[in-house]
């Protein structure tokens, strides 16, 4: 037995008089939150995440659930719901590691160890077609820096149904994972996968949005992520002291890979606090979210270029 199995080996696992499968969901949650479990990755609850967890083993679609909550399980049901329920306590990943799947912007996608779980609140960007600062008819290149998944790419062809989506990964796991989901919705002719540091092999492409959800967590807060955050990749986490390691690299390039009206959209998170410290000349416009989240910032490719020697500057910083 493993040092993380032998903190739970007291909890309880009898389920002696649970039939239905909300007598489960209620039994998981109070497991969930006996083992101190915490969430983040798509719920920000133990019911929540019990539920997820049911509806995935018993084939139950999410959005139907309320049919199916007095249904009583067979013995193998109930075997198979408790089997799992003890791993996602033993091991402490995500629930979508264990599912393989995670929603993002109304779409379900295939996500694995080597991906971050999608839940970035540019989503809601996507929903509302980032309204102001692009006309979404004349967004036909869209770059999604740092990709992962694939999610925010191939979800904002919701807002940009006829733009071409490059899909860029210095993880080529990660870029697996992404060419999944890109077949998944049958996006082979409108979106492709490119394995590059940065902007490194793209070859003076130019877009009209990049989107990116870069690594931006710091040092100090990386050593005391629990565990379901530590099971997500570091290489899709970690950025350096500050966490900006990246977003310093991607202000003072993205200008070159950005058409004449261009706009950079980044995701820094807490991060937000560094950013501003670091840059606060620049005329960053920072989201504000109807459904939660943070960190998240705009700014033009003029805006970029007005302000390019301050971005060199403190790229060189720390080079």
């Amino acid at each position: 037995m493993n040092k993380v199995a032998a903190l739970y080996t007291g909890l309880n696992y009898q389920h002696d008089g649970l039939e239905s499968v909300i007598d489960f969901v209620r039994w998981g949650a109070a497991l969930f939150s006996q083992a101190n479990l915490v969430f983040g990755h798509g719920t920000d609850n133990a019911f929540d995440e019990a539920l997820i967890l049911t509806c995935h083993k018993l084939m139950i679609p999410t959005d139907r659930v309320d049919h199916y909550l007095s249904a009583r399980l067979t013995h193998t049901e109930r075997h198979e719901l408790t089997e799992l329920y003890r791993q996602r306590i033993e091991t402490r990943q995500p629930a979508a590691y264990l599912t393989g799947q995670a929603r993002f912007a109304g779409l379900d996608f295939y996500v694995n160890e080597h991906t971050l779980v999608p839940r970035s609140p540019i989503a809601e960007l996507i929903e509302k077609g980032f309204h102001g600062w692009v006309v979404a008819s004349e967004v036909e290149q869209v770059l999604d820096l740092c990709t992962g998944s694939g999610c925010i790419g191939i979800a904002s062809l919701q807002a940009f149904d006829n733009a071409q989506v490059d899909l860029v990964d210095i993880s080529a796991k990660a870029l697996e994972v992404a060419q999944k989901n890109i077949a998944r919705y049958a996006l082979e002719g409108q979106v492709r996968t490119i394995e590059s540091d940065l902007f490194a092999a793209l070859e003076g492409k130019k877009y009209d949005l990049i989107l990116s959800n870069p690594p931006y967590v710091d040092a100090i807060e990386m050593a005391a992520l629990p565990p379901e955050y530590q099971a997500e990749p570091a290489l899709g986490l970690a950025a350096g002291v500050d966490g900006l390691d990246l977003v310093r690299r991607i202000l003072a390039h993205a200008a070159d890979h950005l058409t004449d009206k261009g706009v950079l959209v980044v995701e820094v998170g807490v991060s937000q606090y560094f950013v501003e410290q670091v840059y606060e000349e620049l005329p960053l416009y920072w989201f504000d979210f109807e459904h939660g989240g943070e960190g998240v910032f705009a700014i033009s490719r003029e805006e970029l270029i007005l302000f390019d020697d301050i971005l060199q500057a403190r790229l060189a910083e720390v080079d």
